[in-house]
């Protein structure tokens, strides 16, 4: 997914690289979980890392810039090797999490700010992991497993997504794979999705600068020749208006550099490529349950909402991933996923092969993700680990209609699957969003993993 980056204003602009600098000081934010692996709840020490395409990158020995605006500066990049060479990024120091990048802690949470206006910077949504150490991911195995987090999503308006999601990354952000990469999981490298992102400065150890070309409307990003694909599962993307999860396989496993068709770009190449772009998703809205989330609804995004998410395995911790199942629980009590509605479709209420099958049959979707693998390719994936990303984004590409609207726009919104949320479909631009609601916030907190059905210690005691 395409996230907007800081643009950073004089010395400070933003740039990136994959070598680590010395000129601030590294530091992460504090993010506690709850690990219930053993049968019983116990706190777990973990932290958040920023994103290396937040971070300002600098000639290895000074302060200049390597990248300024949406292009790199010829006379350290003149060519990927070289700009690899010549370019670190970063740290992160303690106050620059708040002041720079609009992020908080607080106990075992975290809260995002939309747009941060600092000294040398307007920073625009942000992108984070869970550590295990200050070296190392916090990788989840989630094949016959639950996990569970709290997401207040009230003040996201529509063409924002407060996302929350799962890709297979390397644990140790691929300094073991690339020597080129010394910056490794303490300074946030290693990103990949099944989206196959060329936005991304830095692939695979190297800069991502040949054939790079400036966005036309966003004034800090673009796009270079490679781009980098792995699976993806999304937990939760949402804002107050609307919210889905959505399974993404591939046709490879781990972190896999991609060019030209492989990396399936949107157009004649997007069913070719080695991921599934579309998901198999699950979207309240779009499956005709339109009073189900929202403000005051079943569950109700004006409040902080428990997302509970299991993988159900055939056959236990070594089966075959059989069913992604939602469950809520807002006040204690306990909100099972509603079921399709429309006529002639099956009531499925969690995401399967069967669901997915006849869903997209009847929307007319592209079955491309049954075609890469499906939930058995999926399961596979979770059980090699997958990394936690939470992030706040805008779309430049499709104005998040995709999430919030009806969308394609030029379809009958009537038609089964166009409409998935009740936003304007000439909203979502993203200039629009960041003028007038730049204050914009997402918490994510309480995080837990463990057995199927450990989600009930958040419930209400019975009476």
């Amino acid at each position: 997914m395409k996230l907007a980056l800081v643009v950073f204003l004089g010395l400070a602009c933003v740039v990136y690289g994959q070598q680590a600098g010395t000129q601030t000081e590294e530091v992460h934010l504090s993010m506690p979980i709850q690990n219930c692996e053993s049968g019983s709840c116990s706190s777990e020490s973990t932290s958040i890392v920023l994103d290396s395409n937040w971070r300002w990158a600098h000639a290895i020995d000074d302060y200049t810039n390597c990248y300024d605006g949406n292009e790199w500066i010829e006379e350290y990049c003149p060519d990927a090797a070289t700009c690899t060479e010549n370019c670190a990024i970063d740290g992160v120091d303690d106050a620059s999490w708040s002041s720079t990048y609009g992020i908080s802690s607080s106990g075992d949470g975290i809260t995002l700010t939309f747009v941060t206006e600092g000294t040398y910077s307007t920073n625009i949504g942000s992108r984070v992991y869970l550590l295990a150490s200050d070296t190392a991911y916090r990788m989840f195995y989630l094949l016959n497993r639950e996990f569970t987090i709290d997401i207040d999503s009230s003040n996201l308006p529509c063409g924002l997504n407060g996302a929350v999601y799962f890709v297979e990354m390397e644990e140790d952000g691929g300094m073991g794979s690339y020597s080129t990469n010394t910056a490794g999981a303490e300074y946030g490298t290693g990103y990949c999705d099944a989206q196959c992102p060329h936005d991304m400065k830095f692939i695979a150890g190297q800069a991502n600068s040949d054939d790079w070309v400036p966005s036309e409307d966003d004034q800090n990003a673009g796009t270079g020749k490679y781009g980098i694909c792995c699976f993806e599962m999304d937990i939760w993307e949402a804002n107050s208006m609307a919210q889905s999860f959505t399974t993404h396989s591939c046709s490879v496993s781990g972190y896999y550099p991609c060019e030209g068709t492989e990396c399936g770009d949107n157009g004649s190449d997007r069913y070719s490529g080695v991921c599934d772009k579309d998901g198999c998703d699950w979207a309240a809205y779009r499956l005709n349950q339109k009073d189900f989330y929202g403000s005051g609804m079943t569950v109700d995004s004006s409040q902080t909402i428990t997302i509970v998410t299991q993988f159900i395995a055939s056959g236990g911790d070594n089966g075959q991933l059989s069913e992604v199942r939602r469950i809520y629980v807002q006040g204690g009590q306990e909100i099972q996923n509603t079921v399709v509605n429309w006529d002639g479709v099956t009531e499925y209420d969690s995401i399967t092969s069967e669901y997915c099958d006849e869903i997209k049959d009847f929307f007319g979707d592209e079955p491309d993700f049954q075609a890469k693998g499906g939930l058995q390719a999926m399961g596979e994936s979770l059980s090699r680990g997958h990394v936690l990303v939470m992030s706040l984004w805008d779309d430049h590409y499709a104005h998040m209609l995709w999430l919030d609207s009806s969308y394609p726009t030029e379809d009958d919104p009537s038609t089964p699957g166009v409409a998935r949320g009740p936003c304007p479909t000439d909203g979502g631009d993203p200039a629009v969003i960041e003028q007038e609601n730049p204050g914009a916030t997402v918490t994510f907190s309480n995080v837990q993993i463990g057995p199927i059905g450990s989600y009930k210690s958040r419930l209400a005691p019975s009476k």
